[in-house]
């Protein structure tokens, strides 16, 4: 059971000393109590009170590593019910299945496509993290072929799916040092799969028929030795699993240890294009680790969307560096486009410019990382920051003409750049998705 603030504060010097980085040691515990900090920061603290607060400086769901270097992984140490009350921490890690039933070529092929799932979206980089290797032909040795072959081609880390502890052994003995994640979908084999994820030193997924028998399930493994683990209630189907997540969530973050791990979820439906909104749904709320088939560009890219829009500080706007930037070979008679450096906007222009194949300048202002219209509304846009945006970025040198081109929605502020800068200001269009049509049929140098 948590610990209460007063009850943590007991424990604490009461120095007030501010090396934790909160005003008094009530505060700090306060937090503390809330999932919000942890007991290390306060470097004063006791080896007896370290002791007494254990269960209260560790965070509410336990942090799981997958995977080794580069292709490591690390999912739970959330510490919020709602993205909107702080922030989520640990994207969710998004496997794509494999069967070892498959014949060598057909392994290898889907595995490399598994590997080429990367995308850049709004200037970053997403992509599929894990492969899951399924244990469907129930035979060892081709298990364990299957496994190696999957990590090979796609390289990336594994998830093995098996039935039998002892089959995921000796897969788990052929990555050695990779450090898969292990997933045992036999309850009765649970505590066999939690000695092999000891010797392997790999994590551990277990399943279990409900919430309550895994919450059962888990103090049996962590008795074993296995203290990361990633729990699965065994339900199947969109409002099942998404009640199950939500469940295991709230009971985390009140104290409950039992369940205080990241959960797992697995895709079940057949339609291609129903796979891919129950994978985003279960990116939203709560999985760590998902499972799913759905290995087509067009089905995953949503998943990753989603998890990129749902991972970032919903209390901090995604900005570019406010400069100058030049979109193809550009030239002294180049157009000059004025936008905001929110980076959804930088990137609909930019997409936009590519797109028309008209090389471009785009001058992105800093408006604190806010949209055009938010901009113009809280005066963070307007004559003054677009005409110094421009001396800063010292366009004048670059160019030979001496006309700007500001967005559609704010062609209030066409007069105003004019006085400041002495450039000419020509209107754009409202939207990014129709500068291709206007470079080439209405811009003129």
């Amino acid at each position: 059971m948590a610990l209460t603030g007063l009850e943590i504060y007991k424990q604490l010097p009461k120095t007030n000393c501010k090396d934790c980085g909160f005003p008094t040691c009530l505060a700090f515990a306060m937090k503390m109590a809330a999932g919000q900090t942890s007991l290390d920061k306060c470097p004063h603290v006791s080896d007896e009170a370290k002791a007494n607060l254990d269960s209260a400086s560790r965070p509410p769901i336990q942090l799981v590593t997958i995977g080794t270097g580069d292709n490591e992984v690390k999912v739970g140490n959330e510490t919020q019910l709602f993205r909107h009350e702080e922030k989520f921490y640990r994207p969710a890690a998004v496997a794509v299945r494999i069967s070892d039933s498959l014949d060598d070529e057909a392994l290898a092929g889907r595995a490399e496509a598994i590997g080429k799932l990367i995308f850049e979206r709004v200037g970053t980089q997403i992509r599929v993290n894990l492969v899951a290797v399924c244990n469907e032909s129930g035979d060892a040795a081709q298990f364990e072929k299957a496994a190696k072959l999957a990590a090979e081609k796609s390289g990336l880390a594994c998830v093995l799916i098996s039935a039998s502890a002892d089959n995921l052994g000796k897969a788990a003995a052929a990555l050695s040092g990779q450090r898969p994640l292990l997933y045992i979908s036999d309850p009765a084999q649970a505590e066999a799969a939690a000695a092999v994820a000891k010797d392997n030193g790999c994590p551990l997924a277990v399943k279990a028929d409900g919430v309550e028998a895994l919450a059962e399930l888990t103090a049996k493994i962590v008795a074993a030795g296995v203290e990361e683990i990633v729990l699965d209630a065994g339900t199947r189907g969109l409002k099942a699993t998404l009640e199950s997540l939500t469940t295991i969530r709230r009971a985390a973050l009140k104290g409950h240890r039992p369940l205080g791990y990241p959960t797992i979820a697995f895709t079940a439906s057949d339609d291609p294009t129903s796979q891919a909104v129950e994978a985003s749904s279960y990116v939203a709320k709560y999985a760590g680790v998902l499972v799913t088939d759905a290995a087509e560009p067009w089905q995953i890219l949503p998943v990753l969307t989603t998890r990129q829009d749902i991972y970032i500080d919903p209390q901090k706007p995604v900005a570019v560096e406010p400069k100058l930037y030049a979109v193809g070979e550009v030239g002294a008679e180049s157009p000059l486009l004025v936008t905001t450096n929110f980076s959804l906007s930088y990137y609909s222009v930019e997409g936009e410019v590519e797109a028309s194949r008209v090389p471009a300048y785009i001058l992105s202002v800093d408006t604190e990382g806010t949209s055009v219209l938010t901009a113009w509304a809280s005066d963070k846009f307007n004559s003054e920051t677009i005409s110094q945006a421009m001396k800063t970025a010292g366009v004048e040198d670059k160019l030979s003409h001496r006309k700007v081109v500001i967005p559609g929605f704010v062609a209030v502020l066409s007069a105003g750049v004019e006085d400041e800068s002495g450039w000419s200001v020509q209107i754009g269009p409202k939207e990014a998705s129709g500068l291709p049509s206007y470079l080439k049929n209405q811009w003129q140098a």
